[in-house]
Parts: structure tokens; C-alpha cells; sequence
């Protein structure tokens, strides 16, 4: 049985979800293209076949992968993300370019297309339409939603 993270935060509630190994890896390869189940594993050297058919199937049950049969003898399918599934783009972003600044061996830069100038992440609110960096993580009180629900 997977374990799992009895936690009221949503980082340990996203982990629950993406943080088995190899999981953000196989979303990563159908976000870059790789949507045919050879072509993952192909692309991540070391993954098994039952594995990743496993990682796939919960992906697909946890609603950041769908899947579409393209041939029917022997079955096989081609996975895309839904919308949940393709807003992690911006985590795997922040993952390279923490892995800029901290790693020893650098594999890949976040750059802006037009210039191949890197780029930070940044902070933007939408009400006052400007970027921020003064963040606050506040957590929210459910008393009040579960009071109108019911």
C-alpha cells in the first residue's frame, strides 16, 4: 500500500500525488512530447515496464493524465495532460532553475526564447497588477466553506 502524508498542507497533499519516484519524471516526458508509453520509458533510462504502467494508470486515476487508445492489436495508448497535469509546468521550471543555483552539474536553463537570456521566476498579483515579492503562505479556514455547504 502507498503511504502517504496525514498532513493538512498542501505540499504534503501534492506529494501524495507526485512524489512517488519516477512520477514528475513521466509527467515531465508527456509535457516535452513523449506521449507513446515506449517513448517514456525509452526516455528514462532505468524505469520498468510494470512500473511506469503503474505511475501511468495512478496519474491517470489522480486527473493530470488521460489516455487514448491508438491501437487496438496489442492495445496500446497515448497519454496527454489535462489541465492539472500541464500547471506543473511551472514546478519543473522552478525544479531547473533551483538546479542552476545549487546543483554542481548543471543540465538545463530556463531561458527567455527571444534574447537566450535566463530568466527568474516571479511573482505576479493579478489585483493590484504588478510583480510582488513580499509572499505570505496563509492557510485557509475551511469552518467557513463547510458552513455554507452545508
Amino acid at each position: 500500500m502507498k503511504s502517504v502524508y496525514n498532513l493538512p498542507c498542501n505540499i504534503a497533499q501534492t506529494l501524495n500525488i507526485v512524489g512517488d519516484r519516477w512520477t514528475l519524471l513521466i509527467v515531465h516526458e508527456i509535457l516535452i512530447g513523449n506521449t507513446k508509453f515506449n517513448d517514456i520509458k525509452s526516455a528514462l533510462n532505468g524505469i520498468s515496464s510494470n512500473l511506469l504502467s503503474e505511475r501511468l494508470k495512478y496519474l491517470e486515476e489522480s486527473g493530470l493524465v488521460t489516455s487514448a487508445l491508438y491501437s487496438n492489436h496489442p492495445p496500446r495508448y497515448a497519454y496527454t495532460l489535462t489541465q492539472s497535469g500541464k500547471d506543473l509546468e511551472h514546478v519543473f521550471h522552478a525544479f531547473i532553475n533551483w538546479g542552476e543555483k545549487h546543483l554542481e552539474k548543471c543540465y538545463k536553463t530556463l531561458v527567455h526564447e527571444k534574447c537566450n537570456t535566463q530568466v527568474d521566476i516571479t511573482y505576479y498579483c493579478s489585483h493590484c497588477d504588478e510583480m510582488v515579492d513580499d509572499l505570505a503562505v496563509l492557510k485557509v479556514d475551511h469552518t467557513e466553506e463547510k458552513a455554507k455547504t452545508v
